[in-house]
């Protein structure tokens, strides 16, 4: 059995803390080479490096978790696998391979077993796989050489209130161009939220709504979540746009819906007129899972949804009971979801 790091996992924040082993691979000369695991966790790049300049940058976000009977489980990597690959082609970066992928994310999670939060605690073994360019470089162009590592960090829920609704207020700023980079996981566009983000926070919620760029007439995500909405007669209502991340979680919380709470699902343009049509709300995302949005702040009114906004509605509770369990392993998942490391 493995013995666990000495951390009060439940009261455990969304900070860093640094683990044993991370995992780097570098490509040059067209080619990755095999990768290793390492006990560093930093590295040296050039001042010229195209990262630090023209943000050419990607990553991911996905979870390890204790499940009931003690293995150790990855929730539906092979999709963060392929929206990495979206977001490196999407910004001129060599492609991961989806199996070099999963292998580093798997080496990083059985190297660092004792930082993984037991069953039941809440907390789960965060990890970041990142893809950067890097090296001598000046002019706006594609790096010669890119770095693919994966870091990771236990961390607690990213909202630290569970499932106490959130307020959110909608944000004068515009996240991304129209047609731009929004649907990638770049870090370019959450450098652009963090003035947004701030503004909101100052203002007293918990975070910034966006609306689409082009018109500002339609809802595209919540800060760094996505945003679904659910009516009186049963329909998961959640933003179809091209300048929002195609969020996994969301996708997943879809197919519950429908699978397991028969709900109609509806991925369409939502008008921000329609928010009075929800009788609950949610924001979803991996560090997130899912967080009840109470209300809404739009153009001086406070758009409040289950019980005045205080308390989190029956379907999105349900929504995150089905989605925790299956992650964790306490609910039977469809084929691929659950990989055990």
């Amino acid at each position: 059995m493995t013995e666990h790091v000495d951390i009060n996992w439940k009261t455990l924040g969304y900070d860093y803390t640094r683990i044993d082993w991370n995992y780097l691979s570098f490509w040059k000369d067209g080619a990755w080479d095999d990768g290793r695991l390492t006990q560093e966790n930093s590295v040296t790049i050039s001042l010229g490096s195209t990262a630090l300049h023209y943000a050419q940058e990607c990553f991911e976000g996905l979870k390890a978790q204790t499940a009931k009977d003690g293995r150790i489980v990855l929730f539906r990597p092979d999709q963060n696998a392929k929206r990495m690959q979206a977001g490196a082609r999407g910004i001129l970066m060599p492609e991961v391979p989806e199996e070099k992928f999963l292998n580093a994310c798997r080496q990083v999670v059985d190297a660092n077993r004792r930082w993984i939060p037991p069953y039941g605690s809440g907390a789960a073994l965060y990890l970041r796989p990142v893809l950067f360019g890097h090296g001598d470089n000046l002019g706006a162009k594609p790096a010669s050489e890119y770095i693919f590592a994966v870091f990771g960090s236990p961390v607690g829920p990213y909202f630290k209130q569970g499932l106490r609704p959130i307020m959110v207020k909608v944000s004068e700023y515009d996240r991304v161009a129209p047609i731009g980079t929004g649907a990638l996981k770049v870090g370019g566009n959450y450098a652009a939220g963090l003035a947004a983000r701030a503004a909101a926070t100052r203002d007293g919620y918990a975070d910034c709504l966006y609306l689409d760029p082009k018109t500002r007439t339609y809802i595209d995500e919540i800060g760094g979540t996505n945003f679904f909405g659910i009516t009186g007669d049963n329909r998961f209502v959640t933003p179809d746009s091209p300048t929002i991340l195609p969020s996994i979680t969301r996708r997943t919380v879809a197919e519950i819906a429908t699978r397991y709470l028969d709900m109609t699902v509806e991925e369409r343009l939502v008008p921000i007129a329609e928010i009075s049509d929800f009788v609950e709300a949610g924001a979803c995302g991996t560090a997130s899972a899912i967080t009840p949005v109470g209300g809404i702040f739009y153009q001086g009114i406070l758009h409040a949804f289950y019980q005045g906004g205080q308390e989190a509605g029956p379907v999105t509770c349900r929504l995150y009971e089905l989605l925790t369990a299956i992650q964790c392993g306490d609910h039977e998942a469809p084929e691929g979801w659950i990989v055990e490391i």
